[in-house]
């Protein structure tokens, strides 16, 4: 359905091309999920404080839990992101999706509903957001749009605050065509688009790129400023998941060549194209970060990219806390009675879910902080 009308607020918008507005101070943007405007000074506040925003694919809620605790712990932004496997997951895999992408609408949705329920408890500011969605998916793009006009008709915001479409496997004109009609639509539900050209190597979620040309993993200067220049007409509300050798998963230190260069390239050729003031007019973002290192990880926040994903990482760490608890507790966890302490000793308490899975929470804690280190954006709030 289409929104009734546009949302009255206080709000500031922001015109294609228009001079930057003054950046809030940290201690000033929203807390909880944030939207349209709030979410624009989220991510202004990072571009002038330099540090990137870790995005999370969550499938299920404590992974979702983990994520606001750490973004609580590290006092700065946090990306909670669903992919179409995600919500399906989210679901339940004893439900079938059809091609109708029902079943992973629902579960997207029900996972932002939850995150949005809890999120205002942490004191960050949260986005919502989904991750690579490509053309035979469209129908779970529809869906969940059809959710954001409905939340955005009685509570003047979208249900998330982003959504991705990833077209890079069709033409560019055709890439371009689809993101154009979709971002006119977003648009005036206040709702943010992210876009891919070139490719993320490697797999991700059952979408496998891991046959890719060389050539496809690295986008050219013209090819970044032809979707800005096509996209800016409508909104300035978007963002482009440009290739730079990114890959999904870990590798084997030298099988991947990051090329974060190439993204300062595109910010020059787009800002002498257009004759901008800003220096880093393009908002980028940063697939694959899972195994990337530090220095290329601020490198890369340097030609102006906002956030960065890490799924494989922290799909370890959450195993690996499980996987630390079952090697400690071993002889607890063979019978539901008897134990090193005795015969007849209960062991409820060892396998009860909420005991290990704690554990896979707090190991996933541990590896978020080291990406808001990475990311240059540990207390980012008090900046």
């Amino acid at each position: 359905m289409a929104p009734k009308a546009q949302a009255k607020s206080g709000r500031r918008t922001v015109a294609a091309g228009a001079v930057a507005m003054k950046v809030k101070k940290g201690s000033e943007l929203k807390k909880g999920v944030v939207t349209g405007q709030d979410l624009i000074d989220v991510l202004d506040h990072a571009k002038a404080h330099g540090y990137g925003i870790p995005a999370v694919n969550c499938t299920m809620s404590p992974v979702t839990n983990a994520c606001l605790e750490a973004a609580m712990k590290a006092n700065s932004p946090m990306m909670i992101q669903f992919s179409n496997g995600g919500g399906i997951y989210n679901v339940g895999k004893g439900v079938k999706n059809e091609a109708d992408q029902k079943a992973a609408i629902v579960g997207t949705i029900a996972g932002a509903l939850h995150t949005r329920e809890v999120a205002a408890m942490y004191g960050v500011p949260i986005m919502l957001h989904t991750d690579h969605c490509a053309k035979k998916l469209l129908p779970w793009f529809d869906g969940l749009l059809e959710a954001n006009e409905d939340y955005f008709a009685k509570h003047g915001e979208p249900l998330f605050s982003s959504h991705m479409l990833d077209l890079s496997e069709e033409s560019m004109e055709e890439n371009l065509e689809i993101c154009e009609k979709y971002l006119k639509r977003m648009s005036a539900i206040n709702c943010f688009l992210e876009m891919e050209i070139g490719i993320t190597g490697g797999e991700e979620d059952g979408v496998d790129n891991s046959d890719a040309k060389p050539e496809d993993l690295y986008s050219k200067p013209e090819e970044i400023y032809q979707v800005y220049e096509r996209l800016s007409k409508i909104s300035p509300h978007f963002s482009i998941a440009a290739a730079f050798g990114n890959v999904h998963g870990v590798y084997a230190p030298g099988n991947v060549k990051l090329t974060p260069k190439i993204l300062q390239a595109g910010q020059a050729y787009v800002k002498d194209k257009t004759k901008c003031e800003d220096d880093k007019p393009v908002r980028f973002v940063f697939h694959g970060g899972s195994g990337s290192s530090r220095e290329e990880i601020r490198e890369a926040i340097t030609y102006g990219v906002m956030k960065m994903n890490i799924d494989t990482d922290t799909q370890w760490s959450f195993w690996d806390g499980v996987r630390a608890y079952v090697a400690k507790n071993h002889d607890y966890l063979q019978t539901q009675i008897g134990n090193p302490e005795g015969a007849g000793k209960p062991n409820k308490g060892k396998y009860d879910p909420r005991a290990w899975m704690r554990q896979a929470e707090l190991a996933t804690v541990d590896r978020l902080l080291i990406a808001y280190e990475d990311l240059n954006a540990m207390n980012a709030l008090a900046k």
